[in-house]
């Protein structure tokens, strides 16, 4: 009872700081459409490319592929919280500078329900938005300043019908706000500011399933999809324009509050995954994620620029190697390493905006229980093509807290 009264305590003192302190992005490409978008990836998920979809284990929870929580073990309780810092450089015709950011990243937990059902919960991003610069106008200069995300609260389920083969599904409450600013100051000393505010709460869906092959006693590879259908997104939106050193009220610009219904959209999501696995030691795994997000509805808002899309796709590999479960402390100690490259949805006038990037990090067993401290680094490159535009390289700093509690364990003696 010690160990519950200690994670239920964790639990709600991390929540408690999830919406002040959840993880903040400062990059210009994230004034665009929503965000900076993430994947729903854990911390050791991200130490090896943020591969997922094929991932299953009663030791780590993985919402990438909700069919993953069959895989629960029969009595242990999962609780898994994550944090980064992330360092930034950048270089344009203006110059370099650099920047940082980070926070809590997400809190996520599962336990099984039977011994062919898993359940998980918790809180994932699901975009963030993060952003300051400024550039020179006709008589003025403009800045530009944004700030949020969109947060994913979910509940899902993995089933078991038979042997090797799993479903699965989460249930989202998508929630956040949006804020976008454009501060405008004339040379004659007037300014003014526009704000773009936009709150969705909305419902979103995920679902997956997972198909393993057992090769050989020791060899199996699996094979898993996950999808979610596209939808229009419930919430508002409106602009705002304030006079600065002004006592007046802020003006709504026409046409003034505005639903999101119809008008804005989430697309379709479809992931694919191939793993092998040996001698539950070591893992490799390579995934693909495709988004057409040349089809969604992003209405254009007065005063602000209208943001351009086009399809997305992502591929990553990862691989992860634990010499010996059951040995001395360095034996236990996991090894991870991945890579990837990323077509972002987002377009800056006619060019694309990719991503590519190295990582690796390592899942350190603590001495008295099954909790791993999962350390991991990543290295970024972002940047527009053809034309560079702004290039960014950043290095994220990622440490998760992955405990495992024996909690349905009967005593048998009295």
């Amino acid at each position: 009872m010690n160990t519950v009264r200690r994670l239920l305590f964790l639990i709600a003192v991390a929540t408690a700081w999830v919406a002040p302190a959840a993880a903040q992005t400062t990059s210009p490409y994230s004034m665009y459409g929503y965000g900076l978008l993430r994947d729903n990836a854990t911390s050791e998920q991200r130490q090896m490319g943020g591969t997922g979809y094929a991932m299953h284990s009663g030791r780590q929870i993985n919402a990438m592929n909700p069919a993953s929580y069959a895989a629960s073990d029969s009595m242990t309780f999962l609780f898994d919280i994550g944090t980064d810092v992330s360092l930034y450089w950048r270089e344009d015709a203006s110059g370099k500078d650099r920047d940082w950011g980070g926070g809590l990243d997400y809190i996520t937990m599962q336990f099984p329900v039977s011994s062919r059902v898993g359940v998980s919960l918790g809180l994932v991003p699901y975009s963030s938005v993060g952003y300051a610069f400024g550039s020179d106008i006709k008589n003025g200069t403009t800045t530009h300043q944004g700030l949020g995300g969109i947060n994913q609260l979910y509940a899902g389920a993995g089933y078991t019908p038979f042997k090797n083969f799993s479903v699965g599904f989460n249930v989202s409450y998508l929630f956040g706000t949006l804020v976008n600013d454009v501060y405008a100051n004339a040379s004659d000393g007037s300014s003014a500011v526009f704000e773009q505010m936009m709150e969705i709460k909305d419902f979103h869906f995920r679902f997956g399933a997972q198909y393993t092959a057992q090769i050989s006693r020791r060899n199996s590879v699996t094979l898993g999809i996950a999808y979610e259908p596209g939808k229009t997104l419930l919430g508002e939106t409106y602009v705002l324009k304030y006079r600065q050193n002004s006592t007046e009220a802020p003006d709504t610009v026409a046409p003034g509050l505005v639903s999101l219904k119809n008008r804005f959209s989430l697309v379709s999501s479809y992931g694919i995954g191939l793993a092998w696995d040996w001698n539950r030691q070591a893992h490799v795994e390579v995934d693909f994620t495709y988004q057409p997000w040349s089809k969604v509805k992003y209405a254009r808002l007065e005063n602000f620029t209208r943001s351009q899309f086009d399809d997305r796709w992502r591929i990553g590999i990862g691989a992860s190697y634990q010499p010996n479960p059951r040995g001395g402390f360095l034996k236990r100690v996991t090894y991870r390493a991945g890579a990837f490259y990323n077509r972002d949805y987002i377009m800056v006038g006619d060019n694309h905006v990719r991503d590519y990037g190295v990582s690796c990090g390592f899942g350190i067993p603590t001495v008295s229980s099954k909790t791993m401290i999962n350390l991991g680094f990543e290295y970024h490159n972002r940047r527009a093509t053809p034309d560079p535009l702004l290039k960014e390289q950043y290095f994220n700093i990622t440490l998760g807290v992955n405990f495992n509690q024996v909690w349905f364990y009967r005593n048998k003696l009295r």
